[in-house]
C-alpha cells in the first residue's frame, strides 16, 4: 500500500514538473528561460520513461548472466523464463539515452541560435526581437 502511494506520488511530482516546464516554455517571453524549460521538461519526459520500464519487483540488469565469452551452451527454456520474470525492460532505457543525446544536441543548437540573437538584435526577449524583424520601434 505504501508502496502504490510512493509510486503515485511520483507520478504526480513527475507530471507537475512537465505541465510548469511546459507552461514556461509557452508563457515566458525570454528565450533563456524556455531553452532551459525545454531542458527541464526532457529530462523529466526522459525519467518518466524510465519509470514506466521499471516493474514492481524487477531489479536484474538485462544481461544474462550464464552467457559469457567462453562457454557455447544455450540456457534453458525455463532458466530464460525466471530471468524474464525478474529483469528490466532495457527498450525504455535504450530510448533514453537516445533522447538524451538528441536533447543535448537541440540544446546547443537552440543555445547557440540564442547567442546569434542576441548579437544581432541586443536581447533575448521575444517580443523585442519579433518587433525588431517587423521594423516597429518602441
Amino acid at each position: 500500500m505504501i508502496n502504490q502511494l510512493l509510486w503515485g506520488y511520483y507520478y504526480a511530482v513527475l507530471m507537475l514538473i512537465l505541465f510548469m516546464s511546459i507552461y514556461g516554455i509557452a508563457v515566458r517571453p525570454n528565450l533563456l528561460k524556455k531553452i532551459i524549460m525545454l531542458s527541464i521538461l526532457s529530462d523529466t519526459a526522459n525519467i518518466l520513461a524510465v519509470m514506466i520500464g521499471l516493474h514492481v519487483g524487477r531489479t536484474i540488469p538485462p544481461v544474462y548472466p550464464g552467457i559469457t565469452f567462453t562457454v557455447e551452451t544455450l540456457p534453458n527454456s525455463t532458466s530464460l523464463k525466471e530471468f524474464a520474470k525478474q529483469a528490466v525492460d532495457p527498450l525504455p532505457q535504450v530510448l533514453v539515452v537516445t533522447a538524451i543525446v538528441i536533447g543535448l544536441a537541440v540544446l546547443v543548437f537552440l543555445s547557440f541560435t540564442a547567442i546569434l540573437l542576441y548579437r544581432k538584435y541586443g536581447t533575448l526577449d521575444t517580443r523585442d526581437i519579433i518587433n525588431r524583424i517587423r521594423g516597429e520601434t518602441q
